[in-house]
């Protein structure tokens, strides 16, 4: 991420933290998404809003598109 795009990901999470709810979709593994951040101090800050008190769906399997092209 860029530095400004950190900024505006953590102004969001802040200001929705304990108000409103978000949902974050997201092809990456959760245990990637640090790296992503790449400033560690706001990736603390960002992640720690964003999984505190979370509810986390992991789906498996093949890709739905993989599974349909091979129907047609």
């Amino acid at each position: 991420m860029l530095p400004a795009q950190r900024n505006d990901l953590l102004e969001l999470m802040d200001d929705r933290y304990g108000k409103n709810a978000t949902v974050m979709i997201s092809q990456l593994p959760t245990d990637e998404w640090y790296g992503c951040v790449g400033d560690n101090t706001l990736a603390d800050a960002i992640l720690d809003r964003l999984m505190h008190n979370s509810h986390r769906l992991e789906m498996k399997g093949e890709s739905m598109r993989k599974r349909l092209a091979q129907v047609d």
